[in-house]
């Protein structure tokens, strides 16, 4: 996601996006909130469905197996929603990343320098404290990674409910944020969560990948009737390697072309982007949550999350762990870059996005799934635990929230005010006065095409007149 190059020195951190990046994110938010929202109803309707009379119906529509044995793929509905659906979601934030990597703000080392040493230190610092607790109270390790990891997608429902009006410039930087986050969860994944590796059906997926791109890249062929088929067979290889399946859907996403060429209005990347999101957002990762998120959740379960040090390590963690990390990444680097936080802004707004990072679920789940495989009992607990340390998170954000919540709506009426109605915010045209004066001889060389073209009619009518007469 776009963010606002604030890194080199002299620059201003979190200064106003430029009007394409404002545009981008603001048309990027509203895909991102809906999916939010309908992740939010998926874990409720999890939690209610899982601690009913009704729970050993949900145990049983979670643990029942379909698909072709033959081919190594009969599984669990649970594991079809982790595995293959968010294969999906894996493939948008893939996409999402090549965006910034080749077209976007993380093609310049020092505009990306900030946001990857904020995720990066979001990410070192929750494991450290997971690490640290587990040590001190003899816990198992393994679930080291289950805290590293922000939802986006939650974080920004939640925005969409408490910080309607926070500014522009703090929602990319949390976007942008969380692309950097998912690489890092990738790569976690990738090397920590891979199983005996079963080389054929690795080399396989390779090779199936390499058609992809060729077909994609080289013979610029289109058709979604052509890639889909290809990308089930590359994801089912995948998966019978012992490489987990969702690897595939990052692979082909950073394979789509994302810049643009004369006369694209888009890339095909970013078309593809938009077609694929409302899938992932709106069927792959509710439905994954739908079978993910249902766990006991009784008063003894809430104890033993305070208690364990397994559940303790992963609420710190995303509580704790996650807001020192981004923001004492971010406050380090720009210090040591000397840039100046905008004018408009206070540092306390920064720690609340920081305290607001720390809300895990779809990649935490995932992961809390494969640290302890085999264990449904800690696995159980330890989703308990990503739930409350992301409800603790989002409490504390939106106390910090409120607390600026009247300087918010005065910078995002400044941000949005468009007095003359041509589509442009003012302060941009402000700002820009070059810019305002090429817009207005635009606007006054379309309005005199249009007057030619009335007298031309008005002149036809004339004719078709006279000749009547």
């Amino acid at each position: 996601m776009p963010s606002n190059r604030p890194n080199a020195p002299g620059r201003r951190f979190l200064g106003r996006l430029p009007l394409p990046e404002y545009r981008y994110v603001a048309d990027a938010l509203r895909a991102e909130t809906l999916g939010g929202a309908l992740l939010l109803v998926a874990a409720a309707l999890a939690l209610v469905w899982a601690n009913t009379p009704l729970s050993h119906s949900y145990e049983t529509v979670r643990d029942f197996h379909l698909g072709p044995a033959a081919l190594g793929l009969r599984l669990s509905v649970q594991h079809w929603a982790a595995d293959g659906l968010l294969a999906v979601f894996f493939f948008v934030a893939g996409a999402e990343l090549k965006r910034e990597l080749v077209a976007g703000d993380l093609r310049d080392p020092k505009a990306a320098l900030l946001p990857v040493v904020a995720a990066a230190c979001g990410m070192i610092a929750p494991a450290l404290v997971y690490t640290l607790v587990n040590t001190v109270g003899g816990g198992d390790l393994g679930g080291w990674a289950v805290p590293t990891a922000t939802d986006i997608a939650f974080a920004l429902a939640v925005l969409a409910v408490l910080g309607t009006a926070l500014p522009s410039p703090l929602r990319a930087f949390l976007l942008t944020l969380a692309v950097v986050d998912d690489l890092f969860a990738i790569l976690i994944i990738a090397v920590f969560f891979t199983s005996d590796l079963d080389f054929a059906a690795l080399g396989g997926a390779v090779a199936g990948l390499v058609f992809f791109w060729f077909l994609l890249r080289r013979l610029r062929v289109r058709g979604w009737y052509v890639y889909v088929p290809l990308a089930l067979v590359i994801w089912g290889l995948m998966y019978n390697s012992g490489v987990h399946a969702t690897i595939a859907g990052v692979a082909m996403g950073l394979m789509l072309r994302c810049h643009r060429e004369e006369g694209e209005e888009e890339s095909p990347g970013e078309r593809v982007e938009h077609l694929v999101r409302p899938f992932s957002a709106g069927v792959a990762v509710p439905v994954f949550a739908l079978f993910s998120a249902g766990v006991a959740v009784g008063g003894d379960a809430f104890a033993d999350i305070f208690t364990r040090p397994e559940t303790l390590g992963v609420v710190l963690g995303l509580v704790v762990g996650k807001a020192v990390g981004v923001f004492g990444g971010t406050w380090l680097t720009t210090r040591l870059t000397r840039a100046e936080l905008d004018p408009a802004l206070r540092w306390s707004d920064l720690f609340a996005v920081s305290v607001l990072a720390g809300i895990g679920f779809t990649v935490s789940l995932l992961i809390g799934e494969l640290a302890f495989d085999g264990d449904a009992e800690l696995t159980g607990e330890v989703k308990a635990a990503v739930l409350v340390g992301s409800l603790v998170a989002v409490l504390l954000a939106a106390a910090l929230l409120r607390l600026r919540n009247r300087a918010y709506v005065r910078l995002a009426a400044e941000e949005e005010r468009d007095e003359d109605r041509d589509g442009v915010p003012d302060v941009y045209q402000q700002e820009d006065p070059a810019h305002h004066q090429r817009l207005a001889d635009a606007y006054e060389n379309r309005a005199a095409e249009h007057r030619a073209r009335a007298r031309e009619r008005e002149r036809g009518a004339e004719d078709a007149e006279d000749r009547d007469a």
